[in-house]
C-alpha cells in the first residue's frame, strides 16, 4: 500500500524529465497524501504528454460519490484488467505520477516509525497510475462540489514489495522505469500489464521524522532523520 508520498521536484524539472510543456502549478511536495491534489503526465487527445494535477483517490465515472475515492487510492496490479472499478482507466488512461520517494510505517499502534523509501541514484521517477474523470450525479454530488464539476482523480498502482521494503510492508508502487514510460502510456493493454512487476533496482530505506504523520504538514523536516527514542536519548 502506499498512503503517502513526497516529490523533490518542481515543473520546470518534471517537464524536462518527462518531456511535457511546464506547468506553474507543480510545486515541491513533502508529505502528498489522499483526497490532495497532484501531478500525473498523461496523454492528451492528440496523443502529446502532459501534466496536469489531479485529485489523489481514484473515482470511477459510474460511482455515486466522490468519497469512493478515499477507498481506491492504490490498485492492485494483479488482475487489474478485469477489476471493475479499474478495468476502464487500464484500457484508455492510464498516467505516470511523478515522485521521489514513498512513506511506509511500522510498529506498534500509537508508536509507529515513518520510513522514507527511494530509488536509490534516481531522485526523480514515477509510479505507475491509472485517472479517471468523474461527474456528480443525482444528489451523489460529493462534499464542495458543483453539479455541473467534472472532477479528475488517480490511483497509484501497486506490487509486491521489493526485498528491502519487506521488513516494513509487503506492498510498494510499480515504479516505471524510463524504457518502460511508453509502454506504459501507450502500449496495448498486454504491453501496459507487462510493466507492472516489482522493482529490480537498488532501493533506500530510511527512518524519519514522526512530523510527517500528520498529513497537515507538508514540510522539509518531514525528511529530517528520526529522533532518538527515549532509552536512546539516555545514552548520548
Amino acid at each position: 500500500m502506499c498512503s503517502r508520498y513526497f516529490l523533490d521536484a518542481d515543473g520546470n524539472v518534471i517537464a524536462y524529465t518527462f518531456r511535457v510543456p511546464p506547468n506553474e502549478r507543480i510545486a515541491r511536495r513533502y508529505n502528498i497524501a489522499p483526497t490532495q491534489e497532484a501531478p500525473v503526465v498523461r496523454l492528451d487527445g492528440a496523443g502529446a504528454r502532459e501534466a496536469a494535477m489531479l485529485r489523489w483517490g481514484l473515482v470511477p465515472a459510474w460511482a455515486k460519490d466522490l468519497g469512493v475515492g478515499n477507498r481506491m487510492i492504490n490498485a492492485r496490479a494483479e488482475g487489474i484488467e478485469a477489476k471493475p472499478a479499474f478495468r476502464d482507466a487500464m484500457k484508455s488512461r492510464r498516467c505516470l505520477v511523478p515522485a521521489s520517494g514513498f512513506y511506509e510505517w511500522k510498529g506498534a499502534a500509537g508508536r509507529k516509525l515513518p520510513y522514507a523509501i527511494t530509488a536509490t541514484g534516481r531522485p526523480l521517477f514515477a509510479f505507475a497510475g491509472l485517472w479517471e474523470r468523474w461527474k456528480p450525479r443525482g444528489g451523489g454530488r460529493g462534499r464542495g462540489t458543483s453539479r455541473d464539476q467534472t472532477i479528475e482523480t488517480f490511483a497509484i498502482v501497486t506490487t509486491d514489495a521489493a526485498p528491502a521494503v519487506q521488513p516494513i510492508h509487503d506492498r510498494m508502487p510499480v515504479i516505471v522505469t524510463p524504457e518502460n514510460e511508453e509502454a506504459w502510456l501507450a502500449g496495448s493493454v498486454e504491453e501496459a500489464a507487462a510493466v507492472l512487476k516489482p522493482y529490480g533496482g537498488e532501493v533506500g530505506v530510511r527512518a524519519v521524522s514522526r512530523v510527517v504523520s500528520d498529513p497537515r504538514n507538508d514540510i522539509p523536516q518531514c525528511l529530517d532523520d528520526a529522533e532518538p527514542t527515549w532509552d536512546q536519548k539516555s545514552l548520548l
